[in-house]
């Protein structure tokens, strides 16, 4: 969902945390873009999300709490919340939070120019010249998978 190096770097960090970390680690995930950006969560937060699940074998549609309002009690063990702001001219910002008792663990990334997804684009391009045909992911670009 997105040709960032970092963020795709972030996507890896992300399962390995995931991971390791059980489930009396709540996570939290929250993105921000610019006041034009039509969808939310952007496709970046729900790669993110994926990222949580498959390192913690869940599925995200069993897990997925999109936003908070009103009495919604306590925290549902598992739980993946996800939460979209909208301001100004941020070209994207995306933060994994994974807390418990006693610590906080916080992964971002922060895209300060569109230069970033390009740059991914090329490396993509030029990782792939060459190759034998078939369907590659930036995982693979990046020599992750």
């Amino acid at each position: 969902p997105n040709m960032s190096l970092g963020v795709n770097v972030l996507f890896d960090l992300v399962e390995k945390a995931a991971r390791v970390l059980d489930l009396d680690y709540d996570v939290e995930i929250v993105e921000t873009h610019h006041r034009h950006k039509k969808d939310a969560p952007s496709g970046t937060a729900l790669g993110l999300a994926n990222s949580v699940t498959q390192g913690r074998k869940q599925r995200l549609e069993d897990v997925a709490c999109y936003g908070r309002v009103g009495e919604t009690g306590e925290r549902a063990k598992g739980e993946i919340g996800i939460h979209a702001l909208r301001a100004g001219d941020v070209v994207g910002d995306h933060t994994v939070v994974f807390a418990t008792d006693g610590e906080r663990i916080e992964l971002s990334h922060r895209a300060s120019s569109r230069d970033a997804f390009a740059m991914g684009a090329l490396r993509a391009a030029a990782w792939a010249h060459g190759r034998k045909a078939g369907l590659y992911d930036m995982k693979a670009v990046l020599g992750l998978s």
